[in-house]
């Protein structure tokens, strides 16, 4: 899959996709299908997406935060997009230029003579342009006008419930990763670089990888069961761990991170590209009296994660 920020200077033979065209945060079974609508028509497969999230651009402008939200990261996305079969992501800058632009303007300037798509999927809650003044029936008319087809796909229910980001966040911030992953349509994913910790789990015996989660919404704080892909380096492949999400209130007040022990696994993977999947919730963060306490719970966390796997 390739992948183009600038719409302004698209190579030829990127240009005349059929595209799918949101956010795509979490890429869940709602998002999948309006890709499938932009599949097989006769054209490459493309996704356009924006970066950063308009939300994170519209808070800074206003000078406020958010508490991080987002399912995935840049990178995640492209992986699961590439998985998905797509040929071309376009990441389009999020900025004040096209955050001001008229839904018209968007779609006469970067769709039809920027892209040049051929077709464009979207979803029917799908809004666009300055203040949001473009919606999906809009998005048809124009295309009509500047030269490109049209789908709207349905909302996607899952179970009775709509297939969304949020009820996503919802299900993980309540540790029910399993229900997530029924609307996703896959396990919900951590995707970063190894960094260096503080060694505790190895002087344990349980050595870790250690990953950031810094932007990203949390799941609820507490021990997986985690099946985990080394992306890059000499250990690439798939494994099964334990892994702790949260503060190690043990150690006195630390920034979340993402702790994975991975069974039987010996290797340096620091500086590798992983991702890892949230199969199950075992059970919430606790502090023990003692070092002795906390690496007897961690056996038995590892003994039930082996059995849940």
């Amino acid at each position: 899959m390739e992948r183009y920020s600038d719409w302004k200077s698209l190579p030829k033979p990127a240009r005349g996709a059929s595209v799918a065209m949101g956010n795509f945060d979490g890429l869940h079974l709602g998002h999948q299908s309006v890709i499938d609508q932009a599949r097989d028509r006769n054209a490459p497969l493309g996704v356009i997406s924006f970066e950063p999230h308009p939300r994170e651009f519209f808070a800074a402008r206003a000078g406020k935060t958010v508490a991080p939200f987002r399912l995935m990261n840049p990178e995640a996305r492209a992986n699961r997009l590439a998985k998905l079969g797509v040929d071309y992501l376009y990441e389009l800058p999020f900025n004040a230029e096209l955050a001001d632009q008229t839904a018209e303007a968007f779609a006469r300037d970067v769709l039809a003579a920027g892209l040049g798509v051929s077709h464009v999927a979207v979803g029917g809650d799908f809004r666009f342009g300055k203040g949001r003044e473009g919606y999906a029936a809009m998005l048809v008319d124009l295309g009509q006008r500047y030269g490109f087809d049209v789908t709207i796909a349905p909302l996607l229910h899952v179970d009775g419930v709509e297939a969304s980001s949020t009820a996503i966040r919802t299900a993980l911030a309540e540790g029910r990763p399993q229900e997530a992953a029924a609307m996703l349509g896959h396990f919900h994913r951590i995707e970063g670089a190894v960094l260096h910790g503080e060694k505790r789990g190895r002087e344990l015996g349980y050595p870790t990888a250690n990953m950031s989660v810094a932007g990203l919404h949390l799941p609820k704080l507490g021990v997986y069961a985690v099946k985990l892909d080394v992306l890059s380096g000499p250990h690439q492949g798939g494994y099964h761990g334990a892994a702790s999400l949260g503060v190690r209130p043990m150690f006195g007040q630390n920034t979340p991170n993402l702790e994975t022990y991975i069974f039987d696994f010996k290797g340096d993977l620091y500086g590798e590209h992983i991702s890892v999947a949230l199969v199950d919730y075992l059970r919430p963060e606790m502090k023990f009296d003692s070092l002795e306490g906390l690496v007897a719970q961690m056996a038995l966390d590892c003994e039930r994660a082996r059995a849940v796997l």
